[in-house]
């Protein structure tokens, strides 16, 4: 690949896996919305927020990638023009570096990191407000299809954020070439390969789930009503 190609793939390649992590977070809280706070649905997450923070995710991959890439590429590479992967990635190019100036970028990745972090304890934060709802639907159809619109996303978030971070935090003790490759792979290209089959293919169990837990809400609500008028 040529040097010019190598910083196009790696910015293409920060910027997507930047995104989809922001989709990722964004579609909790859709689900944490829309399944703890019904009545606030339309407000909170109406066409011009939906809109706002698709741009900001958007925006936010894109800013990252350009950081990224500008401050990996202005570092000195003097240790030839081989990299131990099958696409250029971040960790591959700085082992090429013979500069201490490639200091920053590992600040950069620390602050990335701790970005990332906040964005997972939201996550798990939001799951568990999620879990603690469905658990209060009294039919177990209800709760089945509750749990069935949620544990999709949420394997797919965990096995990008548990790849992701074996990939880059993993001790050098056990490092190999061939296990970052196969690591790389897990959250390079599955995660992304299975958003197909779980965000479209099953669109009309998720409609049917979520007119099912909608019917729930509603009579779990009914019934509040009922219990504090009397």
């Amino acid at each position: 690949i040529s040097y010019k190609g190598c910083v196009a793939q790696l910015f293409f390649f920060v910027f997507c896996a930047n995104t989809e992590y922001f989709f990722l977070t964004i579609m909790c809280y859709d689900r944490y919305v829309s399944i703890c706070k019904p009545l606030h649905y339309e407000t909170l997450l109406g066409s011009r927020a939906c809109a706002h923070m698709a741009a900001a995710a958007w925006a936010s991959g894109f800013l990252y990638s350009l950081m990224h890439t500008a401050n990996t590429f202005s570092l000195p590479l003097c240790h030839g023009n081989n990299l131990g992967q099958f696409f250029c990635e971040i960790p591959q190019i700085l082992k090429l570096s013979c500069s201490k100036s490639y200091l920053r970028e590992l600040g950069l990745l620390a602050v990335s990191a701790c970005l990332g972090l906040g964005c997972f304890v939201f996550i798990v934060f939001s799951y568990v407000q999620i879990f603690r709802a469905v658990l209060r639907i009294l039919s177990e159809q209800g709760r089945h299809k509750a749990f069935s619109t949620c544990l999709p996303h949420l394997a797919v978030v965990f096995l990008f954020l548990s790849t992701a971070m074996f990939s880059y935090l993993k001790p050098a003790s056990i490092s190999s070439p061939s296990l970052d490759v196969a690591v790389t792979v897990l959250y390079s290209v599955v995660p992304p390969a299975l958003n197909p089959l779980i965000y479209s293919l099953r669109n009309q169990e998720l409609k049917a789930a979520e007119c099912l837990f909608w019917e729930n809400v509603a009579g779990m609500l009914l019934s509040e009503g009922f219990e504090c008028l009397g």
